[in-house]
């Protein structure tokens, strides 16, 4: 009886029950009481990998019992999550609040950071003490790049935004005292400087994709093959750990920066947490329905791959006639879906499909950028690394490097000042959830992250500061005055 309702339910007006999967498989056991219910069962089992695994951090909010995690590379290149107890992040951000304050821990609502200056301080701080300091390190404790300015008259290259004081969490993420904003870390800048270099050499784009061996997808199709018609509803674990051992390891694929950067690690954490996300694997603090909460048997293709990309807003780009200074007014970032097919000897092929899912999920992602951005560390610190390259990029167009006469002889030599002090991240863990949903088989896998900095300086996409705000701004911020070794001011 429950069954023959379920098919009065189903057969809708305009709908006939032959077109669904679902209802001729309910007939079928109907006209034949002798068919397997647990070949009823095994229609509904949705699979959904990704290709990383989980890592948590905290974002402004900082209480006791919040996740706390980020990731670490082995010495094999294989990244993982490193979780960490919260009371650890607690304890430090109390401890920091404590100390002795110097005038940088102070919040600032726009601080001036004088790039050329800040080399100079470096370099002596290396002959004195033989490394920079924390204060130097934290960029004055700068959370985001909203200006550039090239003052003429001293030849100084600044960069302007918010700043407070800093503090380590325990997973070695800098944040800001007061917000718990990421800072803009002075490793992460000179990577973006070292991508536009003063020799004129630009990286054409900046990007990481984490992506599935064609040999692991070969397998894994094997392995769906060998079990299909053969589900019990119990079997979930085991098909998600059969899933992620036939998948094997998957390669992350750096280009524009150095691999053994912070700026390609949070990269690569950005894009590994998103896939989580997007499979119900990591919840965000935010309200956000993820994909699987979207995902019906109807919008999705059996053996699809669902690809998800994050590449930045590039619009609202504002710059004053002469070019001295611009303004980033938007620092959005979206988040953009690619639909393939895995065939059956494991090659990757364009559906050419549309899946309504995935548009959901990408457009709120989008949507709820800068809410989730305060919330979780990772996705601030890839707004931060977006608005550092287009800077760079900005710096090099406009040859402020030539104008200031500024070689960059110490942030362009990883020997005096290096950045590339971490273990490039090669490989990462496959992650796998397995849902019981309608009647297809879901594998999203792959994606990443692409950055092209000189697409936001496009002139169709550049507008002039036509209220003065960036040229009144850049009068504001004039370095005259400053004594001998400062490199920062509010």
């Amino acid at each position: 009886l429950k069954f023959r309702s379920l098919v009065t339910i189903l057969n809708r007006p305009g709908e006939p029950c032959a077109r669904s999967p679902l209802v001729r498989d309910v007939n079928g056991f109907l006209e034949n009481p002798a068919m397997n219910l647990y070949r009823l069962l095994s229609i509904g089992l949705v699979i959904l990998t990704t290709v990383a695994c989980a890592s948590v951090s905290f974002g402004q909010d900082v209480t006791i019992g919040q996740p706390i995690a980020g990731v670490e590379v082995d010495a094999t290149g294989v990244l993982r999550v490193k979780q960490i107890d919260p009371r650890v992040a607690q304890e430090r951000m109390a401890a920091a609040r404590q100390q002795p304050g110097t005038e940088a821990m102070e919040p600032s609502k726009l601080r001036k950071i004088s790039l050329n200056r800040l080399e100079q301080a470096v370099r002596q701080a290396i002959e004195v003490d033989g490394q920079a300091s924390q204060e130097m390190l934290s960029m004055a404790g700068l959370t985001g790049i909203q200006y550039i300015f090239f003052y003429p008259e001293t030849q100084d290259i600044v960069v302007a935004g918010p700043a407070e004081g800093v503090f380590s969490d325990p997973t070695g993420r800098m944040l800001g005292l007061q917000s718990g904003k990421p800072i803009v870390a002075l490793e992460d800048m000179v990577t973006a400087l070292r991508a536009f270099s003063p020799d004129g050499k630009a990286a054409s784009v900046i990007s990481v994709s984490i992506d599935p061996t064609p040999e692991g997808l070969q397998r894994m199709q094997k392995f769906l093959t060998s079990v299909r018609g053969n589900v019990r509803p119990n079997d979930a674990r085991r098909l998600a750990l059969g899933l992620k051992d036939n998948l094997g390891l998957q390669t992350v694929s750096i280009k524009g920066i150095p691999t053994s950067t912070n700026f390609a690690r949070v990269l690569v954490e950005a894009d590994y947490r998103m896939k989580l996300i997007g499979i119900g694997l990591e919840r965000l603090p935010v309200p956000l329905a993820s994909y699987v909460d979207r995902a019906s048997p109807t919008q999705v293709a059996s053996n699809a791959m669902e690809r998800w990309f994050f590449v930045p807003n590039y619009e609202g780009v504002q710059v004053s006639e002469d070019g001295l200074a611009m303004k980033l007014n938007d620092r959005g970032v979206q988040l953009v879906g690619e639909n393939e097919r895995v065939g059956a000897a494991g090659q990757r092929v364009a559906s050419g499909r549309k899946n309504l899912a995935s548009q959901a999920f990408c457009q709120e992602f989008t949507k709820k950028y800068g809410l989730i951005a305060d919330r979780v560390a990772v996705y601030a610190e890839l707004r931060n690394l977006i608005d550092a390259a287009i800077a760079a990029a900005y710096i090099q167009q406009q040859d402020f490097y030539g104008q200031a006469n500024w070689a960059m002889e110490v942030f362009g030599n990883e020997r005096v000042f290096p950045v590339e002090t971490h273990t490039a991240p090669q490989q990462v863990e496959t992650a796998v959830n397995a849902v019981w949903r309608g009647n297809t088989l879901m594998t999203p896998l792959g994606g990443g992250i692409n950055l092209q900095p000189r697409q936001a300086l496009r002139s169709d996409r550049v507008v002039q500061d036509a209220d003065g705000t960036a040229v009144s701004t850049m009068q504001a911020a004039s370095p005259t005055g400053l004594v001998d070794g400062q490199w920062w001011w509010d």
